[in-house]
């Protein structure tokens, strides 16, 4: 996966665990059949558990960029092929 799939989940991590938060600390409601404060504390661990997977996959992708250049140069003896490569990491 790319790191764009851990910066992606990082995000929605922090919004389920913003919304999660208000949800079980912020609102008082009482209802029949329905609890907004476990709606609340489900969405928090589903954050938490975003984060975590986000910042897994962020921190074991690469970012790894390899530059190849080639060049065919003639010399009274023939023909000679240079190449090289570098391997660019941010």
């Amino acid at each position: 996966m790319s790191r764009g799939a851990g910066t992606g989940l990082i995000g929605l991590g922090t919004v389920l665990v913003v919304i999660g938060a208000v949800l079980k600390f912020a609102v008082t409601v009482t209802t029949t059949g329905f609890n907004v404060n476990a709606v609340g504390v489900i969405l928090l661990v589903v954050g938490i558990c975003s984060v975590i997977i986000g910042g897994a996959i962020f921190a074991m992708s690469t970012n790894r960029h390899t530059t190849t250049r080639e060049s065919v140069q003639r010399t009274p003896g023939g023909s000679e092929r240079v190449v090289e490569r570098h391997n660019v990491t941010p």
